[in-house]
């Protein structure tokens, strides 16, 4: 499916953001803004086949965060806070004054922690498959086990090698726009190698937030309605070890939330917006939609 279809591609913009030169994707459109922050070593454009599927009722914009994409690759402030008060500017330089969020893996951990850190910014909450990984609820875990948990993916290999792996991983719901879409996330050295945009060293600082304030930390403070989107396992994974751990983390977000609910979409993948837009679209859109 392509994106592009249910209407014109976004436009580009920029916003000059102190050391950060921050680039960002709108959809526009008159309905409510929608800020969408995408995951670790992703970019804006992980919203490109959902973001089309809201357009009628939302305007969608979603930022390559800070070390991702074609934002600036900063040499620190990869904290909650820090990215936090990036997205406080980027709307500041927008001109909104307040925004429902939505966030998918790592950007459901910035999404949570902006609306903790920014309450009066933030309208509703969504955290797609992210922001309820804790490493406080793995038995005995350590700064090692945790680190080599979150550690960067393998993006070895040319162009063509990078490209077949991840096709080989998703299988049947590969297709052009996918293809496309993940080739945002990486670049090609001087050797002709395959390199994620975000630095090593700067992937490090980010699990290094994860560690020091995990999201048992952050969750107890949000104030406004939030909606927890997990993947549920493919029939392979489930009742999995790994499963059954990201249930007692949901259970445990769900718990820890003062106004928040669960939408499993069931049998699917990390990234749920490849494998079912149209579902997750309405989930988000029915939330929005409320009261």
């Amino acid at each position: 499916m392509d994106g592009h279809q249910n209407g014109a591609p976004p436009s580009e913009h920029w916003a000059e953001i102190g050391e950060l030169q921050v680039r960002y994707l709108d959809w526009g459109g008159d309905g409510a803004p929608l800020l969408a922050l995408h995951g670790l070593a992703s970019t804006a454009h992980w919203y490109d086949i959902v973001a089309p599927l809201l357009r009628d009722r939302y305007r969608t914009i979603a930022p390559d965060q800070r070390g991702h994409g074609q934002t600036t690759a900063a040499p620190s402030g990869y904290d909650w806070r820090t990215l936090s008060d990036d997205l406080a500017r980027l709307l500041d330089h927008v001109g909104l004054d307040k925004v429902s969020v939505m966030g998918h893996s790592w950007g459901g951990n910035v999404a949570t922690n902006f609306a903790a850190n920014h309450p009066s910014r933030v309208e509703r909450l969504i955290m797609i498959d992210g922001g309820f990984l804790d490493w406080t609820l793995f038995p005995d875990a350590t700064w090692e086990s945790f680190s080599h948990r979150v550690r960067p993916r393998d993006v070895t290999g040319n162009r063509n090698e990078f490209l077949d792996r991840l096709r080989n991983q998703m299988g049947v719901i590969w297709n052009s726009e996918i293809e496309r879409i993940v080739q945002t996330m990486v670049y090609e050295d001087d050797k002709g190698q395959i390199q994620d945009i975000l630095r090593a060293e700067n992937h490090t600082q980010v699990i290094r937030a994860m560690w020091d304030e995990p999201a048992s930390t952050t969750l107890p403070r949000i104030e406004c309605p939030t909606l927890v989107v997990p993947a549920g396992p493919t029939p392979e994974r489930a009742g999995t070890d790994f499963a059954e751990a990201r249930r007692r983390m949901v259970e445990a977000a769900a718990s820890s939330l003062k106004n928040g609910r669960v939408y499993w979409v069931p049998e699917t993948i990390h990234d749920i917006g490849y494998h079912k837009p149209q579902e997750l679209a309405q989930v988000i859109g029915d939330f929005l939609s409320e009261g």
